[in-house]
C-alpha cells in the first residue's frame, strides 16, 4: 500500500518544474500589468504636460517682468503718493480653461444642476491654491540663495584660519536673512489640506448620488410612461372591438378612424416623451459623471501635494531653527561648519522634493483644465 502511494506522489523533480512553471505565470502576470509609477513619470512627458509647463512659466515671467515695471515707476517718481497698479494680475486667469467670463455666459444660457456650479466653483478654488502654492516655491527658491551663499563662501574658504572678520560677518548675516524669511508653506498646513480634502470628498459624493438618483428617476419615469402606452393600447382595441361588435361596419368608419387616431397621437407623445427622458438623463448623467471624474482626480492630486508640502515645511522648519542656532552661538567654528555639512547633505533631497511639488502642481493645472473642458463638451453635446 505504502508503495503505492509512494508510486503515487511527485518526485522531487517533477515539484520543482510545477514550481518553477508558477513562478513564471506570476511574473508573467506582474509584467501585464500596468507600473503605476511609470504611468506617473510617463504623464511629466506628455505634449499637454510640457505645454502648460510653457505656459506657466511664460505668464510668470510676464507678471514678474510687470511687477519689476511697476516698482520702478514708484521708485523713481518723486511723489511720495504710491503708483497703485494698474491691472490685478494673477495666474489663474490666463490657466483656466475654459475662462470663468466664458464659463459665465455658459451657465447663464443653460440649465446646470447645483452640484455642476459647485464644481466649476471647487475647480476654480483649487487652481487659486495651485497658484498660491507656486508662489511658495518660487518664494522658497528666492529665500534658499542665501543658503547658497553660505555655502559658497564656506567652499571658497575652507580653513576657518583664512577666513576674515568680514567673511564671517558676511555668512552669518545670508543666515540671519534666511531664518528672518517667513516660512512660506507654514500657511498650508495640514489642517488646510484636510479641509480641501473633506469638501472634495463631500462633493464627490453629492456628485455620484445626485448621478445614481438621475438615473432611478429617469428609469422610473420611463417604466411609468411605457405601462401608460400599454394600457393605452389595451383599452383603444377593446373599445375599438366592443364599438365594431355593437355597430354596423358601414355607420361606424368614422367612429372607429377619431379614436384611432386620437391613440396613435398618444402613442406618439409618449414616445417622444420617452426620447426626450433619456435624452436628459443621458445629459445629465454624463455631465455629473465626468465632474466626478474630475473631483476624484483633484483629490488624489492634492493628497500628493499635501504630503510632498508637508514634508518640506518640515524640512524648511528644520533649516530655519538650525540656522537660528547658529547664528545665536555667533562666531562659532564649529557649529557653522555642521550646519553647512548639514545643508549640503541634505540640499539635492530638498531640491528634488521642491521640483516633484512644482511638477505636481502643474500636473494638477492640467487635471483641472482637462476635466472642465470635457464637462463642457458633454454640455455641447445636445
Amino acid at each position: 500500500m505504502k508503495k503505492m502511494l509512494w508510486s503515487k506522489a511527485p518526485s522531487s523533480a517533477c515539484l520543482r518544474e510545477v514550481c518553477r512553471n508558477e513562478k513564471e505565470k506570476v511574473v508573467d502576470s506582474l509584467r501585464g500589468k500596468p507600473n503605476v509609477n511609470e504611468e506617473y513619470r510617463e504623464a511629466f512627458r506628455t505634449n499637454s504636460y510640457i505645454e502648460m509647463c510653457k505656459k506657466v512659466q511664460c505668464q510668470i515671467e510676464t507678471i514678474t517682468c510687470f511687477d519689476e515695471e511697476q516698482s520702478f515707476s514708484s521708485s523713481s517718481s518723486s511723489s511720495s503718493i504710491h503708483l497703485p497698479r494698474t491691472q490685478n494680475v494673477h495666474l489663474f486667469q490666463y490657466l483656466l480653461e475654459p475662462r470663468p467670463e466664458t464659463l459665465t455666459s455658459i451657465i447663464e444660457s443653460s440649465n446646470l444642476h447645483q452640484c455642476l456650479l459647485n464644481y466649476f466653483e471647487v475647480s476654480l478654488e483649487a487652481c487659486k491654491i495651485c497658484e498660491s502654492l507656486l508662489t511658495n516655491v518660487h518664494q522658497v527658491r528666492i529665500n534658499y540663495l542665501s543658503i547658497k551663499n553660505v555655502i559658497k563662501s564656506i567652499k571658497l574658504v575652507p580653513d576657518s584660519a583664512d577666513r576674515t572678520h568680514n567673511h564671517y560677518n558676511a555668512t552669518f548675516r545670508n543666515l540671519a536673512s534666511y531664518v528672518k524669511h517667513k516660512n512660506p508653506f507654514s500657511s498650508m498646513n495640514s489642517e488646510k489640506f484636510n479641509e480641501l480634502h473633506d469638501s472634495h470628498v463631500s462633493l464627490l459624493h453629492k456628485l455620484t448620488s445626485q448621478c445614481t438618483k438621475t438615473k432611478r428617476r429617469s428609469i422610473k419615469f420611463i417604466k411609468f410612461i411605457k405601462k401608460l402606452m400599454a394600457t393605452l393600447l389595451v383599452a383603444g382595441c377593446g373599445t375599438m372591438a366592443i364599438v365594431l361588435l355593437v355597430l354596423a361596419i358601414h355607420s361606424v368608419v368614422g367612429m372607429v378612424g377619431a379614436p384611432a387616431l386620437v391613440l396613435c397621437i398618444l402613442v406618439v407623445f409618449l414616445v417622444k416623451k420617452i426620447k426626450r427622458a433619456k435624452k436628459i438623463s443621458s445629459k445629465t448623467c454624463g455631465q455629473l459623471d465626468i465632474a466626478a471624474r474630475g473631483v476624484y482626480i483633484l483629490i488624489n492630486d492634492f493628497g500628493t501635494m499635501s504630503r510632498i508640502v508637508k514634508r518640506l515645511n518640515e524640512e524648511m522648519e528644520h533649516r530655519r531653527f538650525v540656522a537660528d542656532i547658529c547664528v545665536k552661538k555667533g562666531n562659532n567654528n564649529h557649529v557653522l561648519r555642521e550646519v553647512v555639512n548639514e545643508f549640503q547633505m541634505n540640499e539635492s533631497c530638498f531640491l528634488e522634493q521642491l521640483e516633484e511639488l512644482e511638477n505636481q502642481i502643474y500636473l494638477c493645472f492640467l487635471d483641472i483644465n482637462r476635466s472642465r473642458r470635457l464637462v463642457v463638451q458633454e454640455m455641447d453635446k445636445y
